[in-house]
């Protein structure tokens, strides 16, 4: 059976109708992708196929990804239009019949990567080089990626590792898994390949196949960052960064106020490409989705988070008030030149025209509203207003891109206890001339090659604290300090929380915020860090009293297995 669809029209592939139905997890309709009756899979159509079949039931977990991250935070806000499914996510509320509280689709997913790894040919060798590694360390990346998403959902859940191909073994009892327990496994399952390329089948539909799939080393980062090793988890996002082949740097796009005029007047947008062009530096890996709407997969966030022809312009979700002031809230420094005269110059704390244009300009870079004519009454069929968020400009579903990469890297190193170097990450940028500036010798001794970046790889030419991406010149910025405290480790609390409010800065809306908070909360075991946000969520004079309350109970924290 040949399937019409974006993959499939690069790799067509086969499915057979065999359960993977885990009882109440796994659904009996979802299909395994197999080749042979004997269920081995030695052959390079078998396995590339195979891979491309898993990446399909990727699919279905891109939306829900996004909006789990993104609707039970504090950073947007639900419309009336919204669908009662969301309202439930957002109030946390979430019965056993909503439609994103479906662990079935994250069994599938790891049902198929379960049989992969059990019957794919690691034996087989061309030119002495085993010809499925590169497909085999993907699928382990794939299923690992899975399982943290699910113990950030749910909490603790059954850990499968073997395939489920009947409906007697679908009914066995399986041992939960803390998220804990399942970093720790991961992290041993995944390091043996940390150096095994990324498979690459070249253009898929126009699209860069090689970033359908995950960096080994960052997931384990973000594995030892959830498990609370924040040293493994700084020194796995360091090599990441700092390849010496590749290097990772963090580049110069800003959203910032001209640096040659005082006035004010004019600001540049150079950052929305990073967010919606795959084909950028910038986009790490994501999820492939369909470019037909009629299509199941294909990604329905442009339809809730942007005006369109298919919801008359009636948007589901908008940026939250607490996003807004946190956005205005920021200092916005610049460097003016012109001729001899060189000053630092703040930019107005208040635009009555544009109050958007206020503080970081990265929310005014991705987020526009325009009036669209129509009459805003009862019975118009189409909104007044268009809400345009940038971000959702493509069809498919960003899982890592380098800002936030550089996020986590700052978080693991602060935890790690250098929370001057992940300062650094915020305010400069890190290479050698800020390493020696503002990073002291006792914590560079400390954190040892944990802070090694290639003077010549790494310039003040090609990096920048991720603050700059739309607060200006940071560095110049007196304002943003670590102040004087009583230890290091209030000092470490700070910087942790300056990381916070950057990762929403740079984030927003990408399905990030939930679970940034979540993972900070559960470290600091600090019900109030996380509850006072999210009640916080529609602004200073919007307070939800009874959400904070609501949310004390860390059971709310997770969605109820079915």
């Amino acid at each position: 059976m040949k399937r019409h669809t974006l993959l499939a029209a690069g790799f067509a592939f086969l499915t057979l109708g065999l359960s993977t139905s885990c009882e109440d997890m796994m659904d009996t309709s979802s299909s395994l992708v197999m080749f042979s009756d004997d269920h081995f899979l030695g052959q390079s159509t078998d396995t590339v196929y195979s891979v491309m079949g898993i990446l399909n039931k990727m699919q279905a977990l891109a939306d829900k990804t996004v909006l789990l991250g993104e609707i039970r935070g504090d950073l947007v806000n639900l419309t009336q239009e919204a669908p009662l499914d969301l309202k439930q996510l957002a109030s946390f509320e979430v019965g056993a019949e909503n439609v994103y509280n479906a662990p079935h689709d994250y069994y599938a997913v790891i049902n198929n990567c379960n049989f992969y790894l059990t019957h794919v040919d690691t034996t087989l060798k061309k030119r002495n080089e085993s010809v499925f590694m590169k497909e085999y360390a993907a699928v382990k990346a794939f299923r690992a990626w899975t399982y943290l998403q699910l113990a950030a959902v749910y909490g603790q859940v059954p850990f499968i590792t073997e395939p489920i191909l009947t409906e007697n073994a679908s009914t066995q009892n399986y041992p939960l898994y803390s998220m804990k327990a399942i970093c720790d496994y991961f992290i041993d399952d995944l390091t043996p390949y940390v150096n095994v390329e990324l498979p690459s089948y070249g253009p898929v539909n126009n699209l860069d196949s090689k970033k359908f799939f995950l960096p080994i080393r960052v997931l384990l980062g973000d594995l030892c960052l959830w498990g609370e090793r924040y040293v493994e988890a700084a020194g796995f996002y360091r090599d990441y960064l700092a390849n010496i082949t590749v290097p990772i740097t963090t580049g110069l796009n800003q959203a910032s106020w001209r640096s040659n005029e005082s006035t004010f007047a004019n600001w540049d947008n150079n950052i929305t490409g990073l967010y919606n062009n795959m084909g950028n530096q910038e986009i790490v890996s994501y999820i492939p989705m369909e470019n037909n709407e009629r299509d199941k997969d294909y990604s329905q966030l442009r339809n809730l988070f942007n005006s369109t022809p298919s919801n008359n312009y009636y948007v589901k979700i908008t940026p939250s008030p607490k996003l807004q002031e946190l956005s205005k809230a920021q200092s916005h420094a610049i460097v003016y030149t012109n001729g001899a005269v060189r000053d630092t110059l703040y930019a107005p704390t208040r635009n009555d025209e544009h109050p958007l244009w206020v503080g970081d300009l990265r929310l005014a870079a991705c987020y526009t509203v325009l009036n669209t004519n129509e009459t805003p009454d009862y019975n118009s069929l189409y909104a007044p207003k268009k809400q345009t968020i940038s971000k959702f400009a493509t069809d498919h579903v960003v899982l890592y891109r380098r800002g936030q990469i550089y996020l986590r890297y700052a978080e693991a190193l602060n935890r790690a206890g250098f929370p001057q170097a992940a300062f650094a990450v915020l305010k400069y940028g890190l290479y050698a001339n800020t390493l020696n500036l503002f990073v002291s010798a006792e914590e560079k001794a400390q954190a040892g090659n944990l802070l090694n970046f290639n003077q010549y790889s790494f310039t003040s030419n090609n990096t920048l604290g991720i603050h700059s991406r739309g607060s200006g010149n940071a560095g110049a910025d007196s304002s943003y300090v670590i102040p004087a405290l009583a230890t290091k480790e209030d000092s470490i609390l700070y910087v942790e929380s300056m990381i916070c409010t950057e990762n929403a800065l740079e984030s927003a809306f990408e399905g990030q915020r939930y679970f940034d908070l979540l993972r900070m909360a559960l470290r600091r075991d600090d019900s109030d860090f996380l509850a006072s946000k999210i009640a916080g969520r529609l602004g200073t004079a919007g307070y939800d009293a009874s959400l904070y309350t609501r949310l004390l109970d860390r059971k709310k924290w997770y969605l109820p297995l079915p």
